[in-house]
């Protein structure tokens, strides 16, 4: 049988292609296969020409943990999410254009969907460090990264915010105090928060934002009008129904909600409870994710350079695998304000 000649009862193997498949139908043996996949001397080039256009033709590909146990690296860098909603997929968006060209592929893992919303970070890593991942990019850990891991870690987010190992953020304060303002300045003086989970950095600067823009025009903090929302909407229902069935007088004109989530929620119980957006009631959501420009009227929001936070967080990454300095350990990227028409004056008056 000739090099380029298949044995005549060859069969495309069922299910996932093995080594022995290969060598079978290229005729040579487990070894030399293995030599020419791995890029070993020693093989003459017309077999190992031939050996590639078999692997080539069944698809076959290397065990990732097997070749990470050989060469001590995968050549694949995990992104952790606790779930994949649009939040964490911005963040990918850009984690994945950074990534071309580097050599690497990218895991997208999403560790929280098992009922348990806190420390998943940890048991993910177990899982995936050092046989599946060289590095991690974990998007909003509710544990410290500090020691542990195992492997390089960048946390966008994180629960408790700048610790031993690289961050990235947004200006969560600045971001928060521009978007009160903003409601403060169309004359607003009943203004609501939708906080974030308990405990996450992020939702407790987003509440310090808060409270310095009202305390900066003279408007005194009302603890009626400041609730959790938890940054998921199944978890704002009950307080953004609370806060806009107060009676007339105490009800708020204005919500500020710490995530988009949350804010395109509160307009849904808006009109569930026949409040017309922006007429009768001013929303204000935080981070732009795609869907705030879809929402009827279209969002306004405070706007995180999502993208360009995984981009960074990816960056830095890199250099940590390369074995390269990290001169700026927690990286804060600035915020800014985009307007839509979801506010107005109190009463309606366009802006």
């Amino acid at each position: 049988m000739s090099l380029n000649t298949p044995p005549a009862a060859y069969t495309p193997p069922l299910g996932r292609v093995t080594i022995t498949d290969v060598a079978r139908i290229a005729g040579v043996s487990v070894s030399t296969v293995s030599k020419v996949v791995n890029g070993r001397d020693g093989i003459a080039a017309a077999t190992a020409e031939h050996v590639l256009g078999v692997v080539n033709d069944l698809g076959y590909e290397t065990s990732i943990v097997a070749s990470s146990l050989r060469r001590s690296h995968t050549g694949v860098i995990g992104v952790l999410v606790a779930d994949f909603e649009p939040y964490s997929t911005e963040l990918l968006k850009g984690i994945s254009n950074a990534a071309e060209g580097t050599g690497y592929e990218l895991l997208a893992y999403a560790g929280g969907n098992d009922g348990k919303r806190t420390d998943w970070e940890r048991r993910s890593l177990s899982r995936l460090g050092g046989t599946l991942i060289d590095g991690a990019v974990v998007v909003a850990p509710t544990a410290s990264m500090a020691s542990g891991t195992g492997i390089p870690v960048v946390a966008i987010d994180p629960h408790s915010g700048a610790e031993s190992v690289p961050t990235v953020d947004g200006d969560n304060v600045g971001g928060a105090r521009a978007a009160t303002e903003l409601l403060v300045g169309l004359g607003h003086r009943r203004i609501a928060y939708l906080g974030g989970r308990d405990g996450l950095e992020s939702s407790r600067l987003r509440h310090a934002g808060y409270l310095q823009a009202l305390e900066a025009a003279g408007i005194p903090a009302d603890a009626k009008l400041d609730r959790v929302g938890g940054y998921r909407a199944d978890l704002s229902d009950a307080p953004a129904h609370e806060l806009l069935r107060l009676p007339t007088g105490e009800r708020p004109t204005a919500v500020f909600a710490a995530n988009d989530l949350s804010a395109l929620h509160v307009m849904e119980v808006a009109r569930e409870l026949g409040l017309r957006i922006p007429q009768d009631l001013s929303v204000v959501g935080f981070d732009d994710i795609p869907e705030s420009t879809r929402s009827t009227p279209p969002l306004t929001t405070v706007t995180q350079p999502l993208q360009q936070m995984g981009a960074e967080a990816l960056r830095i990454l890199l250099a940590l695998l390369a074995g390269s300095p990290v001169e700026e350990q927690h990286r804060r990227l600035p915020a800014s304000l985009t307007v839509r028409e979801s506010v107005a004056r109190p009463g309606g008056e366009p802006l």
